[in-house]
């Protein structure tokens, strides 16, 4: 009871199944969000600052302790939440025993026990590969498939001579180009960057010929010298400069090379190694059950730190503490490569989702176009009609989503959203100041439902390591822990009031913000308008409002 004065009081008013929640904050807590500006945190704290609570440590966090000490002695009804990113590294000792287990099949007889169309999907399904187990790693940008579709149909037409029933997608294919043309020069001007380096580097090695060792250059070798050739100190430092960023450089043009031999080129296609018809939503025979990394040099490792969040259990001092316990298990289903998904593999990792008893579908990916839009708001809707809810990161290019199209999307064009069980979350920080939205955090007043932790959260890495990342991936990933717990221990909640819950039941921040942006020039604006809820995840909040909406539907 103590709590439920200390904490949002709440009002819930059940007519029908359909009901209202109405939320109020007592001065109390108001003032106790207010007084921790400018808050310092410690090691300790910085760890796993998500999880504490905005009243008690006056960090802007989601309160996953309290509502672990509210669970206790409850009991819980297991649930699958299915994780739809990349593929993932299953040997990370903060996540052993956390996998979904398809009991209906029998693993490793190259068969399809349960006839649902897989063979072998023991843990999930890996929809960037092929039957005979070669992996996609890297992908065209979904821009550049775009192009390569239409270009023999729009290349040479004029704007006033296009037809009003391609007028849409002529319009796509227009923002596709500009996106396109605008990437190959940013690559292009940043491998001329690196080469003008490299210049620099070869003239100063040049003339200081005859003082350089014949060996390898490092740091250490080069700053030994600045004593003894006062007459070179300033080249001597520029040297060293350019020495140590090296491996950057190094890893950068590989970067960019690989982005435009792939993303950016329209003759390469992954397609050709899956084998699929990638405009044939029916053809699904293709992809493995390698839904775990490789020894490859292409290893992805973008599912490992969104999966800790949720599931990680901390086995020692610098583990990761995740809002799951024992209350889910993962279902593994990797669309997303080094590029951008393709709709088809979203569409059918939705739908295999839902067909094999996923209650949550977590999808920390996005991307700025659609080549087969309605193909994954079919699989949205589907989900809809069979109570699965879908929770989305909102992407981290400080776009407004109400301006600017954003993918996967329930809705079309910014129209009415068609369902009511998908969540888009945007990341906050821990600073209760005009800084407490992410910078890089896309937004939206429409667009965007909830923000939540986002900014240099501790999570599991590959290869045993872990780290602080940033990112509305991290955000996502913590919404979709509080609905699995939510879904775990009140099932009869359905999708769409689990949605309504977590909005509802989150904390209100009445103070201005800056305004994401990619502009040095910061906008400050009320925290509340760059959402539909107007807040940011509170897990304890949530879990109180989900018992008190139970017991009303119980009754």
């Amino acid at each position: 009871m103590k709590h439920l004065l200390t904490y949002i009081f709440l009002l819930i008013i059940l007519n029908s199944c359909a009901f209202k929640f109405e939320n109020f904050q007592s001065d109390k807590r108001t003032k106790a969000l207010l007084i921790s500006k400018n808050q310092k945190l410690s090691a300790n704290q910085w760890q796993n600052w998500q999880h504490n609570d905005p009243l008690k440590d006056t960090i802007a966090g989601i309160s996953t302790y309290l509502a672990h000490d509210f669970l206790k002695n409850k009991k819980a009804k297991p649930v699958v939440i299915a994780i739809i990113d990349s593929r993932l590294d299953t040997t990370h000792k903060d996540i052993q025993n956390i996998l979904w287990v398809n009991s209906d099949e029998i693993p490793n007889n190259n068969i399809d026990d349960d006839n649902n169309g897989f063979i072998d999907d023991i843990h999930g399904w890996n929809f960037l590969g092929n039957s005979n187990g070669n992996q996609v790693y890297r992908s065209n940008g979904e821009y550049t498939r775009i192009i390569r579709k239409y270009a023999p149909k729009f290349e040479n037409l004029r704007d006033t001579n296009v037809p009003k029933k391609v007028g849409y997608i002529y319009e796509h294919y227009k923002r596709a180009i500009k996106e396109y043309d605008n990437e190959i020069k940013i690559a292009s001007e940043n491998i001329h960057y690196l080469d003008s380096l490299d210049q620099i580097r070869n003239k100063i090695e040049t003339q200081l010929v005859s003082i350089l060792p014949k060996t390898n250059l490092s740091v250490e070798i080069i700053d030994s010298l600045i004593n003894t050739n006062g007459n070179y100190k300033k080249e001597l430092k520029s040297l060293s400069n350019l020495v140590a960023r090296e491996a950057w450089a190094k890893g950068r043009r590989e970067y960019e090379e690989l982005k435009l031999s792939t993303t950016l080129n329209i003759d390469y296609d992954e397609r050709d190694l899956v084998g699929d018809n990638e405009n044939d939503i029916k053809d699904i025979s293709y992809g493995n059950n390698k839904i775990y990394i490789d020894s490859s040099f292409n290893r992805h490792s973008h599912a490992i730190k969104t999966i800790g969040v949720i599931f990680a259990k901390k086995n020692d001092k610098i583990g990761v503490t995740g809002i799951i316990k024992n209350e889910a298990r993962a279902m593994i289903l990797p669309v997303a490569p080094y590029g951008d998904s393709h709709d088809k593999d979203i569409a059918l990792a939705i739908r295999y989702a839902v067909d094999n008893g996923a209650k949550v579908i977590n999808m920390s990916l996005g991307k700025e176009f659609s080549l087969h839009e309605n193909w994954v708001l079919e699989a949205i809707k589907y989900a809809n009609k069979r109570d699965v809810l879908i929770i989305k990161s909102a992407g981290n290019r400080s776009f407004n989503l109400d301006i600017i199209l954003n993918y996967p999307n329930d809705s079309k064009n910014h129209s009415k959203e068609l369902t009511n069980n998908f969540l888009k979350v945007g990341a906050s920080t821990n600073m209760i100041d005009s800084t407490l939205v992410h910078s890089n955090s896309s937004y939206g007043r429409e667009e965007v439902d909830i923000f939540a932790p986002g900014k240099y959260v501790f999570t599991t890495l590959n290869d045993q390591k872990y780290g602080y990342r940033s990112g509305t991936s991290l955000s996502s990933a913590l919404v979709t822990g509080v609905a699995g717990l939510i879904r775990s221990y009140y099932p009869n909640l359905t999708a769409s009031e689990v949605k309504q819950i977590i909005m509802e039941s989150g904390v209100s921040y009445d103070i201005m913000v800056n305004k994401p942006s990619t502009s040095k020039e910061k906008e400050l604006v009320p925290f509340s308008s760059l959402s539909k809820s107007g807040k940011i995840l509170n897990a304890y909040n949530a879990l109180l409002m989900a018992e008190k909406v139970s017991k009303k539907k119980k009754k």
